[in-house]
C-alpha cells in the first residue's frame, strides 16, 4: 500500500471539462444522440486529462473519485444502494436509473434538489426509509482509482462522509414520525467499512471523507454520531489512512472530536473559518496527525496573498505532527483556467486565480513548507505585488458611494400591504388563483443561433433585435392562447439571469470560458464584481415595454435581486457585502422606476439565492438577513402602491429564513414547492404570512409533464393553506431549459387546473 505524505494537495477539482465537454456529452446522451459507451468514453478522457494536469502541476497528493455524471451526493446514494423503489421499479439500467433519480421520467418525479450548503451548487437529496438496506451497489471509487493507476497516477479517493450523507438526506415520505436518517448510521458504517477494506485491497493509501455538515451548528447527539463513526472507521484493521475534511467554515466543536479519534489527517478551512487557527494549537489530539491547512480560497477567484498565507501556515507549525497545505474546499466552485481569458483587462487579470492557478499557489506554499527558498521568495514577492496592483486597479465611484452613505430607513419602506393590495386589485383586475410563469421561456435553437450569429458578426444589432422581437411576440401570443393571466416576455435576449445584468452594470468583469457547474449539466459563467456598481442605462425596459405593447394583459418586468446577483457572482472582498448589496440595489431601484414609467404594472425581482447565502452558523445569520432583506427592500421600495412587486425563491430549505421571506414585503412570493411536496405552505401559515403566494406546482427541471388531475390536487391542497384571492398558480422556476413539447401541455394543464379550483 502506498502511503506518501499528503504535502501539497487540493480537496477537489472541476469536472465538467474546460469547454463543458461533459455537459454536451450528457445532454446528447439524454437526447439519444450518444450511446452509453460514447458517454463513458468522454468521461474517461476528462478524468485522464484532470489527473495528468494535476500530476504535472507538482501536487504531492491528488484527489480521485471527484468525477460525477451529475452530483457527488447522488453518486454516494447510488454507491450504497439508496435508490427509492419507484426508480428501481422502472426497470432501467444502472445509468438510466441514476439519471431518473436526478431528472425524473414521464412516470416518476425526480429527487428533491437543493443547495449544497451556502454555495450555488445543487445536490440531490437522498430519501431514506426506516427499512432502507444499505448495500455496496457499484465500484466507482475503486474503478476510478485503478483507472488512474493504469495511467501512472496515484489518487486519493474522495467520498462524502457517512455522517454528512445522512444529515443531508431526508426521511422518505412513508417513514414513521420521529425517524431521522441518522438513526441508521451504524448500518451505513458497515458498508463504509466494507468499502474501505476493498480500497485497501486495491492498494489505496489514503481516502478522503468529507464532513462539511459539521461547519454548521450541530447537536450533542450529532457530534456523538461523528465520534462514533470515526472511532469505528479508524479502528478498522484493514483500511487506508483517513483524511477527514471539513470546509465552508469552522469545524468548531467537531474539530476536537475528530482530533480525539485515530484518523490520520484532518483538513480545515482557514479561509471561511479563520478563527480556527487560534484554537488549533490548543487541541492536543492534532499533534498526532497531519493537519491539512486550507489557506487557498476554493470558492472565489481572487489571487492569494501567498506571503500572508505562508505566515499563517508558520503559526501552525508544531500544532500537528505534519502540516500540509491545500485549498479551503474543492475547486469545483471556480472556473478552470485564467489562461483561457486573454481579453481580460491586464490590471484586473493580475487579481484573479482560477482552478489551475490556485493549484500553482498550493504548490508554491508546499515548497514554503519544504524550505525551497529561492523559488519561494520570488513567488511570494510576485504574489504580493500582483495583489497590490490589482487592488489599486479596483474601480471607485464616489457618486455611488455618496448615494449609499445618504440612505435613510424610509428608503427601504413601502406603503402598508392593505393599501397596496387594494390599488393593485383595481389596476390589474386579476381573478382569484391567477396564473403566471416565473419568467423565462425555452431558449430554442433559433434563439441561441441568433445570439451566436450576433457574437460572430453574421448579423448586426438591428438584425438581432428583429429576431428577438419576433420571439417575444410569439411567446406573448402563446401565453394569451394558453390563457395565463399575467404574462412574461420570455427573456430570449438573456444568456443568464445574473450575467445578463452584470454585463450592463459598471463594476463587473466577464469571462468567455469561466464556466462553473451549478447542477447536473447546468453550467453558469459567474461575473466578477470587482468595483463600485452603477447602472449606466436602462437594462430591460425596451424588451418589457415592447411585450406590454402587444397585449392588454399585464406583463411582468423581470429583474434579478441584489442578493442573488452577489451570490451568483465572484464578489470583491475588500468592503462589507452589505455595502456592495446596496450599490446593486440602487441600480435595480432605478430600473424599477423606469419600468413603471414605461407602463409595467407588475415587476418581479428574483431572489432564489436568499437561503443559499445564509451563514451556516446561527450566530452569524441575523447580520446577514438584516442586510439581505434591507437590500431587497431598497431595490423595491420606490415602487408606487399600484405596482405589484413579485419575488421568486427556489430549491432551498426555506424554514430557517421564513421570517426573512416575510420581511421582503413583496406583494407576491412565488416559491419552489413541487419537489418539497408543498412543505413551504405550512411554514408560511405558521408565521401568519398574509400576502400573495405562488407555490410552484410542477418541477421544471424534469422533462415530465404533470397531468391536470395532479395539478388540480396540488392547488386544492394549496387553497387549504392560502385563500384563493392571495394564491397564484405557477411552475416552480423559469422554463429556459425545457422544450416547448413539454412546456405547452404543462402550462395548459396548469391553467385548466387553476380554473377548476377557482370554480370550486
Amino acid at each position: 500500500m502506498n502511503n506518501p505524505p499528503i504535502g501539497a494537495t487540493v480537496l477537489g477539482y472541476p469536472r465538467i471539462g474546460p469547454n463543458r465537454e461533459l455537459k454536451r456529452a450528457v445532454e446528447r446522451y439524454w437526447s439519444g444522440a450518444l450511446d452509453e459507451s460514447g458517454l463513458r468514453s468522454v468521461a474517461a478522457d476528462l478524468r485522464a486529462r484532470t489527473w495528468h494536469e494535476l500530476t504535472d502541476s507538482g501536487l504531492d497528493s491528488l484527489p480521485g473519485n471527484t468525477f460525477s455524471y451529475y452530483d457527488q451526493v447522488l453518486d454516494t446514494a447510488a454507491l450504497f444502494g439508496v435508490v427509492p423503489r419507484r426508480y428501481r421499479d422502472l426497470g432501467l439500467g444502472e445509468l438510466d436509473t441514476y439519471f431518473a433519480m436526478a431528472r425524473g421520467t414521464a412516470e416518476v418525479a425526480p429527487l428533491e434538489l437543493t443547495k449544497w450548503f451556502d454555495t450555488n451548487y445543487h445536490y440531490l437529496v437522498p430519501e431514506i426509509a426506516l427499512d432502507t438496506t444499505f448495500a455496496l451497489s457499484g465500484d466507482k471509487p475503486v474503478a476510478e482509482y485503478l483507472e488512474a493507476l493504469a495511467l501512472g497516477v496515484t489518487t486519493r479517493p474522495v467520498l462524502v462522509g457517512p455522517v454528512t450523507f445522512l444529515l443531508l438526506a431526508k426521511a422518505a415520505p412513508d417513514a414513521p414520525e420521529g425517524f431521522a436518517p441518522l438513526d441508521l448510521l451504524d448500518s451505513l458504517l458497515d458498508r463504509y467499512a466494507e468499502l474501505l477494506a476493498i480500497l485497501a485491497g486495491a492498494g489505496v493509501g489514503w481516502v478522503q471523507l468529507d464532513e462539511p455538515a459539521f461547519v454548521a451548528d450541530r447537536t450533542g447527539a450529532e457530534l456523538a454520531a461523528l465520534r462514533r463513526a470515526y472511532d469505528r472507521l479508524s479502528a478498522l484493521s484493514d483500511r487506508p489512512r483517513l483524511l477527514v475534511a471539513g470546509y465552508f467554515g469552522d469545524l468548531g466543536d467537531a474539530l476536537p472530536v475528530l482530533a480525539d479519534t485515530a484518523v490520520e489527517a484532518i483538513a480545515v478551512d482557514l479561509v471561511a473559518g479563520p478563527q480556527a487557527a487560534e484554537r488549533i494549537p490548543t487541541i492536543t489530539g492534532l499533534r498526532r496527525k497531519t493537519l491539512v491547512a486550507g489557506v487557498i480560497e476554493g470558492r472565489n477567484v481572487w489571487r492569494a496573498d501567498l506571503r500572508a498565507a505562508a505566515t499563517l501556515c508558520a503559526t501552525l507549525l508544531g500544532s500537528a505532527e505534519t502540516l500540509a497545505v491545500s485549498t479551503s474546499c474543492s475547486l469545483l466552485h471556480v472556473p478552470y483556467d485564467l489562461d483561457a481569458e486573454p481579453d481580460l483587462d491586464p490590471a484586473l487579470r493580475s487579481r484573479f486565480a482560477f482552478a489551475r492557478q490556485k493549484v500553482d499557489e498550493v504548490v508554491t506554499l508546499g515548497k514554503v513548507l519544504s524550505g525551497d527558498g529561492v523559488v519561494v521568495a520570488e513567488a511570494l514577492a510576485r504574489s504580493g505585488e500582483e495583489v497590490r496592483r490589482g487592488v489599486a486597479a479596483a474601480r471607485r465611484d464616489d457618486v455611488v458611494r455618496a448615494r449609499v452613505a445618504a440612505l435613510e430607513p424610509t428608503d427601504r419602506s413601502r406603503a402598508p400591504y392593505a393599501e397596496r393590495a387594494a390599488a393593485q386589485a383595481e389596476r390589474l383586475g386579476l381573478p382569484p388563483l391567477a396564473t403566471t410563469t416565473i419568467g423565462s421561456f425555452p431558449q430554442t435553437s433559433d434563439v441561441r443561433r441568433a445570439r451566436a450569429d450576433r457574437r460572430k458578426g453574421i448579423i448586426d444589432e438591428a438584425g438581432y433585435d428583429e429576431r428577438m422581437r419576433a420571439e417575444v411576440e410569439r411567446v406573448i401570443r402563446l401565453q394569451e392562447e394558453i390563457g395565463l393571466d399575467v404574462l412574461v416576455h420570455g427573456e430570449p435576449e438573456r444568456n443568464d439571469m445574473v450575467q445578463y445584468f452584470a454585463e450592463q452594470l459598471d463594476g463587473f468583469a466577464h469571462t468567455e470560458f469561466g464556466w462553473v457547474q451549478s447542477y447536473g449539466s447546468r453550467c453558469v459563467r459567474p461575473p466578477i464584481l470587482h468595483g463600485d456598481v452603477s447602472r449606466p442605462a436602462p437594462m430591460t425596459v425596451r424588451w418589457s415595454a415592447y411585450a406590454q405593447s402587444l397585449t392588454a394583459k399585464p406583463v411582468k418586468g423581470m429583474l434579478t435581486g441584489p442578493v442573488t446577483i452577489l451570490a451568483w457572482s465572484f464578489v470583491r472582498d475588500d468592503q462589507p457585502l452589505a455595502d456592495t448589496a446596496d450599490q446593486v440595489a440602487l441600480a435595480l431601484r432605478d430600473e424599477i422606476a423606469d419600468l413603471a414609467a414605461a407602463g409595467l404594472a407588475v415587476v418581479q425581482v428574483d431572489e432564489p439565492a436568499l437561503r443559499e447565502t445564509l451563514p451556516l452558523r446561527a450566530e452569524d445569520r441575523k447580520c446577514y438577513l438584516d442586510w439581505a432583506v434591507g437590500a431587497f427592500r431598497l431595490a423595491t421600495a420606490g415602487a408606487a402602491p399600484s405596482t405589484q412587486i413579485h419575488t421568486h425563491l427556489c430549491y432551498s430549505e426555506f424554514g430557517e429564513v421564513i421570517g426573512a421571506i416575510d420581511g421582503l414585503d413583496a406583494d407576491v412570493t412565488t416559491i419552489e414547492a413541487a419537489r418539497s411536496h408543498m412543505e413551504i405552505l405550512d411554514d408560511l401559515a405558521a408565521i401568519g404570512f398574509a400576502r400573495g403566494v405562488g407555490p410552484g406546482v410542477y418541477d421544471i427541471h424534469s422533462p415530465r409533464v404533470p397531468d391536470t388531475a395532479e395539478l388540480t390536487a396540488l392547488l386544492r391542497e394549496a387553497v387549504r393553506a392560502v385563500p384563493a384571492e392571495r394564491l397564484w398558480g405557477n411552475p416552480d422556476c423559469g422554463l429556459k431549459t425545457r422544450r416547448y413539447a413539454e412546456v405547452n401541455p404543462a402550462l395548459r394543464n396548469l391553467v385548466t387546473a387553476a380554473r377548476t379550483v377557482r370554480g370550486e
